[in-house]
């Protein structure tokens, strides 16, 4: 990812959360995470977060979607040679809506679409929507995407432990850590 494009995802993602009174500490704001999942289009298909804590027992987060910005479907599958046994992980909706998809009975008309060329990594559709204040927990290994709706959103999560690393995309393309270039 461009430094530019780092830098002006930065300053949006900061935004939304002011919007959402979400206040951050002066080092949280310089370790914000912007990931473009190595595909270089963050204003589609990318996520802005900002790690609390993360622990052996829990991890919490917060999360910042640009309107239509999507999180690519993924799980959090168990990992053997660590002995980790997946992420389970609550999203609570701080400010916007937010439509989380999820594995099982599909929505007939759902309100999103994958961003266009990715179609096909995206085969989880039954919808929840979230408004502010709503929450829902999803359990190990199940395969969901997110997208915020206007004006942008903003996600709390609360989890058991967080490997980034292991987490595993529909989309062969996807790399979850972000490399910056100027």
């Amino acid at each position: 990812m461009k430094r530019a494009d780092y830098e002006k995802a930065k300053a949006k993602a900061l935004q939304l959360y002011e919007n959402a009174h979400i206040v951050l500490t002066d080092g949280e704001k310089e370790n914000l995470e912007v990931a473009d999942f190595g595909l270089g289009d963050v204003e589609h298909t990318g996520l802005q977060l900002v790690t609390y804590v993360n622990t052996e027992r829990c991890c919490a987060k917060e999360m910042a979607l640009f309107c239509g910005q999507t999180c690519p479907e993924h799980r959090h599958a168990p990992v053997a040679e660590i002995g980790y046994p997946g992420k389970e992980e609550t999203f609570r909706c701080r400010y916007g809506t937010v439509y989380l998809y999820v594995e099982g009975e599909a929505t007939p008309n759902p309100a999103c679409r994958p961003p266009k060329g990715s179609e096909e990594w995206y085969t989880a559709w039954h919808e929840i929507v979230l408004h502010e204040g709503e929450q829902y927990t999803m359990y190990p290994n199940t395969r969901h995407w997110f997208q915020a709706g206007g004006p942008g959103a903003v996600i709390s999560e609360f989890s058991t432990k967080s490997y980034d690393e292991y987490d595993i995309f529909t989309d062969p393309n996807i790399k979850r850590l972000p490399t910056l270039e100027d």
